[in-house]
């Protein structure tokens, strides 16, 4: 229960901190600006893993819960009460920020400026690097585990700084999925449904290559 417990708060701090900073963005005329966005997603994802990576090792997002148990890093049984706590939390986020910000029309939901399928291909592609980034560190040595947050945090700063405006860099079906739900914004849902599970489970093959097939413990980050 405490490793669902922090996936529903993690998640709903990823989902309150990151959309939050789209909506006041949005509210106060630019003034957190894009980069600014970009860095509140990175940091805290950072600072959750390094708060409740103990705890349930701050999945934070279904397509990794998905990715570890593929890599069998991670119990079957536990997949569906995750996603089930991953959604739960961003949905609880969503709603405050809902009550928060009544007016506003998207509440953070991530939609395509161009195509679907050059968004499509763009989370698939951020999501497998980012997925690789976080099995390596996660799987590695001590020390590479000690910077987990930060290298993991990072990634996700530098891939919401270049491909956001194009199409969210989302990676995360929970993130999508609860202000799309809570806003009414259902339009190319399935583009960040799909894509990230498709980039993170990708990710695992690359994984097994670089390291042989070896087997290691469940990653806690």
């Amino acid at each position: 229960m405490k490793k669902f417990v922090a996936e529903i708060l993690g998640t709903y701090a990823l989902v309150f901190c990151g959309t939050g900073a789209i909506i006041i963005d949005q509210e106060v005329a630019g003034a957190i600006t894009h980069p600014g966005i970009a860095l509140t997603f990175g940091l805290i994802v950072m600072v959750m893993i390094y708060a409740l990576g103990p705890v349930s090792g701050a999945h934070l997002n279904p397509a990794v819960t998905i990715a570890f148990t593929v890599a069998k890093r991670f119990p079957l049984k536990e997949v569906a009460p995750y996603i089930m706590s991953q959604s739960a939390g961003a949905f609880l986020a969503s709603l405050t920020l809902r009550f928060l910000f009544p007016a506003n029309e998207l509440l953070g939901s991530t939609l395509p400026a161009g195509s679907e399928t050059q968004s499509f291909v763009l989370e698939l592609l951020l999501t497998f690097f980012l997925m690789l980034v976080i099995i390596q560190v996660a799987t590695g040595s001590k020390e590479q585990g000690m910077f987990a947050g930060l290298a993991i945090g990072s990634t996700v700063l530098l891939e919401a700084m270049f491909a956001g405006p194009i199409c969210g860099a989302s990676m995360n079906p929970a993130r999508s999925l609860a202000p799309a739900l809570v806003s009414g914004h259902l339009e190319h849902l399935w583009i960040y449904l799909s894509a990230p599970i498709v980039g993170a489970t990708l990710a695992v093959g690359i994984w097994r290559f670089f390291n042989g097939g070896t087997e290691s413990k469940i990653p806690s980050l």
